[in-house]
């Protein structure tokens, strides 16, 4: 069964380190030990000038989930709920990437 992939990537509206940190912290404070995730990543645009780098997000999340079912019910936890009423307000723009990849790499 395939795993499942789930990148956000988030612009703020107001697009400074401190925001980007402060968004940073609710991912780790609020997405982080759901049942189900394989793998839990979350950290700030990187410095790279190169042209095919899309460079429109301060904040980017990957979490991969060990099913869809695993993911569909993080989708609907209290703690994912809690997160974006939270945050929500400071976001400018939010792009979801949700992807079925292998489970692990032999």
């Amino acid at each position: 069964m395939a795993a499942l992939s789930h990148a956000v990537y988030f612009t703020l509206k107001e697009r400074t380190p401190a925001a980007a940190a402060a968004l940073v912290a609710g991912c780790r404070e609020w997405l982080t030990g759901h049942p189900g995730t394989v793998s839990f990543s979350v950290g700030t645009v990187a410095d790279y000038d190169r042209q095919v780098n899309d460079r429109d997000f301060d904040v980017a999340l990957v979490i991969v989930f060990e099913s869809r079912a695993a993911h569909d019910a993080y989708q609907q936890a209290p703690r994912h709920d809690a997160f974006i009423a939270a945050h929500a307000p400071t976001w400018a723009k939010v792009r979801v990437f949700d992807a079925d990849v292998a489970a692990q790499i032999p």
